[in-house]
């Protein structure tokens, strides 16, 4: 299942650069606004440990990773929502994507100009929302007038959505993302009917200077103040340093290279990580010789569902599936003692997958 994350920001940024960084989709990385006409789409693999382990123990052909899609989009100015700029294309792009992966400058440079003139990701960051905010307010507006003619004739469920239209409204009226909203289950659903923008959820991104790695600096700081009531994960990063990582094949060399800057991992392993995570997805392992595969999937899926992700032929003629958990591979090293040992479990259609499982599927169609 490929799901999309959509990196957004003001124009100079550092979105481009950082896609770039990310995967081998070279973006066009410009000294002026609007530089990306087009949404520019990069596969990326998730990292995990876990292949590691299974290649060891199974020795298969190939190890295929999950991947994530990230699009980079075309930069956003204020007035958006009215058209300026590129707004109508980077609204439309921003809408098909499943979360937002909000970019702010937190650097200065007198080389890189900036559309506000001066760097406040504060202030960046409320330019955006604005916009976003704005055109789901035209959205809401636009189903109540829907509503009101429907329930003019008495119609309950119209009235019943006319209710809570109203409290989304006002909500965005204050200037506050849909996203922050608490609402029934009633409630969630619509929001989810109607994809608002500011109902994604949203990882921060501060593009900082190399001088600045790894905490941050004091507009990082002012910016994690200022979003802390969101729940929303922000990451530091610098983009031009995170470049040069992207490039190393090398290992050993990663590892030096991140030590130098006091790095533990790449921010953007950081940002793909949590990407997945805010999407709520886990990830099942099938392990054989020809390969080792990782699948995503969403948590709380059944057996069958994890099954349809292979093949939609899996799912429909399901009929059993064999688990196997990593530890127990790893302590019994091979599937035959596994079985001996009775570590492989089989399950029916009410099983819900965990992370890590080891599946094998029984199907008949």
């Amino acid at each position: 299942m490929a799901l999309q994350c959509g990196i957004v920001g003001l124009p100079n940024v550092g979105k481009s650069t950082l896609f770039n960084a990310l995967s081998n989709a070279k973006a066009m990385a410009a000294n002026y606004p609007f530089c990306t006409i087009d949404a520019n789409v990069g596969v990326v693999n998730v990292p995990d440990t876990r292949l590691d382990d299974l290649k060891e123990l199974v020795n298969p052909q190939k190890v295929i990773p999950t991947v994530m899609e990230f699009v980079d989009i075309a930069g956003l100015v204020k007035g958006a929502s009215k058209g300026e700029g590129l707004g109508n294309k980077f609204l439309g792009n921003i809408r098909e994507v499943d979360a937002i992966i909000h970019v702010v400058r937190c650097f200065e440079d007198d080389n890189i100009t900036h559309v506000a003139g001066s760097v406040d990701p504060v202030f960046d960051k409320g330019i955006i929302d604005n916009e976003l905010q704005i055109k789901d307010l035209e959205t809401v507006e636009k189903r109540i007038l829907k509503n009101a003619k429907i329930a003019k004739s008495g119609d309950a469920a119209a009235k019943k959505e006319i209710a809570l239209l109203e409290v989304i409204k006002k909500h965005l009226e204050n200037e506050e993302n849909a996203r922050s909203l608490s609402l029934d289950e009633d409630g969630e659903a619509l929001l989810k009917e109607m994809n608002l923008l500011t109902a994604k959820p949203v990882i921060y991104l501060c593009n900082v200077d190399e001088g600045s790695l790894p905490d941050g600096n004091a507009l990082v700081e002012a910016f994690k103040d200022h979003v802390k009531d969101e729940g929303a994960q922000v990451i530091v990063v610098c983009a031009a340093i995170e470049s040069q990582i992207a490039e190393l094949e090398d290992p050993d060399e990663k590892s030096m290279f991140l030590e130098e800057y006091n790095l533990k991992e790449s921010g953007l392993n950081q940002l793909i990580r949590a990407s997945y995570a805010l999407l709520d997805l886990i990830t099942y392992f099938t392990a054989g010789e020809k390969e080792v595969k990782a699948w995503t999937i969403r948590k709380g899926w059944k057996a069958p569902q994890a099954a349809g992700v292979i093949h939609t032929d899996f799912e429909r003629g399901f009929i059993k599936a064999e688990v196997i958990k990593l530890e127990d591979y790893k302590t019994f090293k091979t599937e035959a003692l596994i079985r001996e040992k009775g570590k492989l479990a089989i399950e029916g259609k009410e099983y819900v997958v965990e992370d890590g499982d080891i599946m094998h599927f029984r199907f008949n169609v």
